[in-house]
């Protein structure tokens, strides 16, 4: 009954897995036929605490029972104890909450026009960003994703982008003119096949920034809030933004996105941009509940722990399977890449296992567990890949 009237009522939009989830506790969710899954995706890197993390639910029935949704007509404590919160774990100032990641990158280019609008006149408005990158799907974002595939029946596409290869400096300072306002990127490449930057291009797009007085955007919607080991992504690379987009476990699963900038970057003034649902009351009160959480002291210091074991656990699957071809990541978003045109079989069969996997880019597998995940869980996370991978050799 149910993928029946999905069928009939939902727009077709998305390619589903055959299983229905209907609960969750930890790292473990539950189908509609009461079978158990080792939860490796999380909401896509969203469940950063698991299925129903005490703290968090605690935060939103409080904040439920209180205040759901006042509009930023009026001023809103949670709002502004989480925009305080993130700024004073960050580089940055000032915050602008929305609920997406898309949508927070909807808002870091306008912010960047503005800014370079003020300084230089209309003349600045472009944006370089990465080939193989994914920034969202609204259409500025999806414009700023280099990947055609995702542009494809969507044309004309805005003006004012172009797409340089990833860790390629010489073809970022190629792309400068007097017309770019914003560098924009990832440091990590996420839905690309979790390709991280090299240190020496992401200090070049620094540098770049830096001597032309362009801005440098980093996207940390899928890399943010703990998935690398790091509060922020940024931190591996000893660079600073002047500009970073999050969003996914900013919420703990409530939807949330934010913008985050430098003071003399955050131009807006009232009326330039704005959001009815974003920081409402609902979604800061999870979003401090996560904040809280992640920053005490050791946990981040745990999930960089955990994924180093994790990633030698899938080297050693990579030496004993040829189908491996690849290990990569950091902290708890890892990608193997995987000798096939499509890894769909691998998730399939995983699945049928009991472990929730998914794959990126057509051939890598994508492990994104909630940080809380134990040594002993990707323990069995190892051993049901390897019985997948021995099967498919056989």
């Amino acid at each position: 009954m149910i993928t029946s009237d999905d069928k009939n009522y939902v727009m077709n939009t998305y390619g589903r897995y055959p299983l229905t989830l209907v609960k969750g506790n930890g790292t473990k969710a539950w189908d509609d036929k009461g079978n158990i899954y080792l939860d490796f995706v999380a909401g896509i890197a969203v469940n950063a605490f698991g299925h129903c993390y005490p703290a968090i639910v605690e935060a939103i029935k409080k904040q439920a029972e209180t205040l759901i949704h006042c509009s930023n007509l009026y001023w809103n404590e949670n709002q502004i104890e989480l925009a305080k919160m993130i700024a004073e774990n960050s580089f940055g100032d000032k915050v602008f909450f929305a609920n997406s990641g898309a949508e927070a990158n909807e808002g870091a280019i306008k912010l960047a026009r503005k800014y370079a609008s003020l300084k230089y006149g209309d003349k600045r408005y472009k944006v370089i960003s990465a080939k193989n990158s994914f920034h969202g799907r609204t259409f500025g974002a999806l414009t700023a994703t280099g990947q055609e595939k995702y542009h494809k029946g969507f044309g004309p596409l805005l003006e004012g982008f172009k797409y340089v290869p990833y860790n390629d400096a010489d073809a970022l300072y190629s792309a400068i003119d007097d017309e770019v306002c914003a560098i924009m990127l990832e440091v990590i490449q996420g839905e690309g096949g979790i390709y991280e930057g090299n240190i020496e291009y992401l200090k070049t797009a620094r540098e770049i920034c830096d001597k032309n007085d362009i801005l440098l955007i980093i996207d940390e919607v899928q890399t943010g809030i703990g998935r690398t080991g790091k509060l922020f992504a940024y931190e591996h690379y000893d660079i600073t933004p002047d500009i970073m987009t999050v969003a996914k476990a900013l919420g703990g699963g409530v939807p949330i996105g934010a913008i985050v900038a430098k003071e003399g970057v955050s131009v807006f003034k009232p009326g330039d941009h704005a959001s009815t649902f974003g920081g409402n009351p609902l979604a800061c009160a999870a979003g401090l509940a996560v904040m809280k959480e992640i920053t005490k002291e050791g946990f981040l210091d745990d999930v960089l722990y955990k994924g180093e074991y994790f990633k030698d656990g899938l080297k050693g699957l990579k030496e004993k399977y040829s189908i491996i071809k690849d290990v990569r990541g950091k902290g708890l978003m890892i990608g193997c890449e995987i000798n096939l045109d499509d890894a769909g079989d691998i998730v399939m069969n995983a699945m049928n296992k009991g472990l929730l996997i998914n794959c990126v880019n057509h051939n890598v597998l994508r492990f994104v567990p909630p940080l809380i995940v134990t040594k002993e869980e990707i323990d069995t996370a190892l051993i049901i890949l390897d019985d997948v991978l021995q099967e498919m050799s056989l």
